[in-house]
């Protein structure tokens, strides 16, 4: 059995990790703060503007990199305890994503201990795709990355099919049902995310003591070039790959836009392209990265889970006291649906310059949290039930 690298070799795994779940909390503090944010999509192209677009594309890149490094976390997982142990365990920790994002991340989002909407979202992916693992790692390794292109590559051939049942929405549509007195939404349809972590399964042989730096770099230039230009021209040639084409726009910027503007719900096969050959180029550049700034942002993607769930709280908490303040009461943050959704907060918000500094404030007050459980999971190895935070 191949030997995965040593912690210190592998920190441009959490250094990105760590990015990604700074930048998604920017996307959820537009949710609940951004004035626009209750009037129209940030990528309609026919409301949206340019700043608050972009705020929204570049989190994009979260969920594909963050199911992409859950695999590749399986797979050094794999080398350490071997299949059947990291069959069990990811059957286990699958479960216990799809239970928490049902009751805590719900929770979380709509303050509403009523629950009168479930939503389906990443965690819930992610759990479905750690059970759909389990399974595939008992597979020789080369065909869970030919399953994992197969369902990346393949499900947009499913575009046209529509059959408008829990199932279909489980698997390949967004869609929502009425279940036992609780409006259940499948906002993450699950295939692709499924392709995605097998994948990313994939993709940690690279990190084996087989591979020396200067190999792997440039394996990874040549792999995140390759992703990127594939991309880049499929998408130019308006075909396949995602149900909505681009178009020429009024200005050259717009155009822009329309050529980035794809679908995230489930992930188009051009946006798991468009996030993750930028992921590899990252991690083919990062990979000797030092600083304090590189040490402070490896500390949330050591720690992601537990980032994650407190930055919805905190967020969610922050948005009660400035509806209150600005004169809507905190009340109005108790939801029955996701926040985006609440006709009642037309008139709520602020400016993008003000999320900014909401955003930047929730990482900061987050940070000091994030180093002390990072070192409490550190120090207490033995803690069976920490691997699941």
């Amino acid at each position: 059995m191949s030997k995965a690298l040593t912690s210190a070799r592998i920190t441009s795994i959490d250094l990105l990790r760590g990015i990604v779940m700074v930048i998604m909390a920017l996307d959820h503090v537009r949710d609940y703060f951004h004035a626009d944010a209750f009037l129209y999509s940030p990528t309609d192209l026919e409301a949206t503007n340019i700043p608050v677009f972009f705020t929204r594309w570049i989190t994009h890149y979260c969920a594909p990199i963050f199911v992409f490094l859950a695999g590749t976390s399986a797979w050094f997982v794999h080398q350490r305890k071997g299949t059947k142990e990291t069959s069990l365990f990811l059957l286990k920790r699958g479960l216990w994503l799809i239970a928490v994002e049902c009751i805590i991340v719900t929770f979380g989002w709509l303050f509403n201990p009523t629950f009168p909407i479930i939503g389906l979202q990443v965690i819930w992916a992610i759990g479905v795709s750690m059970v759909a693992l389990a399974a595939l790692v008992r597979l020789p390794l080369h065909w869970v990355g030919v399953i994992g292109a197969v369902l990346v590559f393949g499900h947009n051939a499913l575009d046209n099919l529509h059959f408008g049942n829990a199932w279909w929405y489980f698997l390949h549509d967004r869609g929502r049902v009425d279940l036992f007195g609780h409006t259940v939404i499948f906002a993450y349809p699950v295939i692709p995310w499924i392709g995605t972590m097998a994948l990313g399964f994939s993709f940690g042989t690279l990190y084996t003591k087989g591979y020396s730096s200067e190999v792997r770099h440039r394996l990874l230039l040549r792999l995140g070039l390759a992703t990127t230009f594939l991309f880049i021209a499929l998408r130019a040639l308006n075909d396949y790959g995602d149900p909505s084409p681009w178009s020429i726009q009024n200005s050259a910027s717009f155009t822009l836009l329309s050529f980035l503007n794809l679908t995230k719900y489930p992930p188009s096969m051009l946006y798991l392209l468009m996030t993750l050959g930028p992921a590899i180029l990252f991690l083919a550049w990062t990979e000797k990265a030092k600083g304090w700034f590189a040490s402070a942002l490896i500390v949330f993607g050591r720690v992601p889970f537990f980032y994650y769930i407190l930055h919805i709280y905190l967020i969610h908490a922050l948005a009660m006291l400035a509806a209150e303040l600005t004169g809507f009461g905190w009340q109005s943050m108790v939801l029955d649906a996701p926040v985006w959704f609440s006709e009642s907060l037309k008139g709520y918000g602020f400016t993008l310059s003000v999320v900014y500094l909401v955003w930047i404030s929730v990482v900061l007050a987050l940070y000091p949290l994030c180093v002390w459980f990072d070192r409490l999971k550190s120090n207490n190895r033995n803690w069976w039930w920490l691997s699941y935070l």
